[in-house]
């Protein structure tokens, strides 16, 4: 058996987390491919390693004087190295990141340093080969990551080699600059290593253990999620739901490989199975909610609008030609919604609403704000009757007022639109319909 092993930044913060991932790299023979993280936070106030190279290259690009910064940074690095009792020095690569700053290398080479050097740190304390990022993940001249030469060049590095470690979050492009991916891309890294080995298991080790069905921080002791699919996933993961990177099922799924969230600080917590598909029962009709603020609804009415050729093309050009992505958009006979996000829609409001008075001459344009969206999403949905009655039966007992419902035709998921003053009391409604009550 094969595992890759991701640890997030938590879980390598400190010297003393370093002696918990050894031990749980240790325990099991088959973890022989380790994805690291740059250091999180030792404590609540604490800055991520991550967040200070930010800020230490972004003084450094003004021309301006970061030796203290730099070496708060290097400080972070062998507090780590004498507390694992470590023979190491990272002089060199330090004054190599130090010229990169002084020569304004990128903020994507100043971010991706701190998986780089806590790769370095993590391979000589397992005793694992170390194999930098930037030899094997590849992004293309636009930016995007290429997963074609990846998977060539992922291959041939590993062939052979029985136990390394590649940090995670970063790679490099073609003209030898070095390319990050979204925050918490790490975990795009851990599911690219384990699908170029044909891995059985990719196992994402953070400080929770797996999924819960709701957002602890609105519900209190939310139950765990035990298994989910990754179709599931892909619906909370957008909706809000930030244990593992969205992006990082892709690479995985298409050659069947599940993955297991574990928690370092709880390594006996059986964690959340995500998998391509399950006999498995779930314990609720629904397997999660998630919901996110922070969003427009621009309601556009006009007789006979469902008569007229194009109207719905001619309405998303409009918002097309703005840079604005839709994120839903429910219709009736003679009214049309199109929900965005408002942080996108603010700036360019006027032009999208002239746009939209030249391109489908509506008889009316209204616009609602604060609205946040919920998320149901269970497999068991579709094969539970009253699933909609029961959720809107809840919300109505809760006074929670409903502006917006959109059913996606999988019966995977229905998502409602709440003002983001109900938006708690939503969300408590729906688990407790489902998950306390248990219907």
């Amino acid at each position: 058996m094969v595992k890759v092993v991701k640890f997030g930044g938590s879980s390598l913060a400190s010297a003393e987390q370093f002696r918990k991932v050894a031990d749980i790299i240790h325990a099991e023979d088959s973890r022989r491919f380790v994805v690291p993280s740059a250091p999180g936070k030792r404590f609540s106030d604490d800055t991520k390693v991550t967040d200070m190279l930010y800020t230490c290259y972004d003084i450094a690009a003004k021309g301006k004087g970061f030796d203290d910064k730099f070496n708060e940074i290097k400080k972070r690095y062998y507090e780590i190295i004498e507390g694992l009792g470590l023979d190491l020095s990272l002089e060199d690569d330090f004054e190599q990141i130090r010229n990169g700053f002084i020569g304004k290398a990128g903020r994507d080479f100043a971010a991706s340093r701190g998986e780089y050097l806590n790769g370095k740190v993590l391979a000589c304390y397992l005793g694992y080969e170390f194999i930098d990022a930037a030899e094997v993940i590849h992004f293309s001249d636009n930016g995007q990551f290429d997963a074609a030469l990846t998977d060539v060049a992922m291959k041939e590095r590993l062939n052979g080699v029985e136990r390394a470690v590649i940090p995670g979050f970063y790679g490099i492009m073609p003209n030898d600059t070095i390319k990050t991916f979204s925050r918490g891309g790490s975990d795009i890294t851990g599911s690219i290593v384990a699908a170029a080995v044909s891995a059985d298991l990719y196992e994402n080790w953070t400080d929770v253990s797996g999924f819960l069905i709701a957002d602890p921080r609105i519900i209190n002791n939310p139950a765990p999620i035990r298994t989910i699919t990754y179709k599931e996933l892909r619906e909370l993961s957008y909706m809000g739901a930030t244990v593992l990177h969205e992006d990082a099922i892709f690479p995985v799924r298409k050659v069947g490989i599940p993955i297991n969230i574990k928690n370092t600080n709880k390594p006996e917590d059986p964690g959340t199975m995500i998998v391509e598909s399950t006999s498995q029962k779930p314990e609720y009709t629904i397997t999660g909610i998630a919901g996110k603020k922070g969003f427009t609804v621009i309601n556009i009415e006009k007789e006979l609008m469902n008569a007229e050729l194009g109207f719905g093309r001619k309405v998303l050009e409009v918002f097309e030609k703005n840079g604005i992505n839709f994120e839903h958009m429910p219709s009736g006979i003679d009214t049309m919604s199109v929900i965005v996000s408002q942080a996108e829609f603010e700036p360019k409001e006027q032009e999208v609403l002239a746009g939209l008075h030249r391109n489908v001459k509506p008889d009316v344009i209204d616009i609602e704000t604060d609205l946040a969206l919920i998320a149901v999403v269970g497999r068991a949905m579709k094969s539970n009757r009253g699933t909609a009655g029961r959720i809107f039966a809840s919300l109505a007992h809760s006074n929670v007022n409903v502006k917006m419902i959109d059913q996606g035709s999988s019966e995977l998921n229905i998502i409602i639109g709440v003002s983001e003053a109900e938006f708690a009391p939503a969300l408590k409604a729906i688990y407790d319909i489902f998950v306390t009550a248990k219907l």
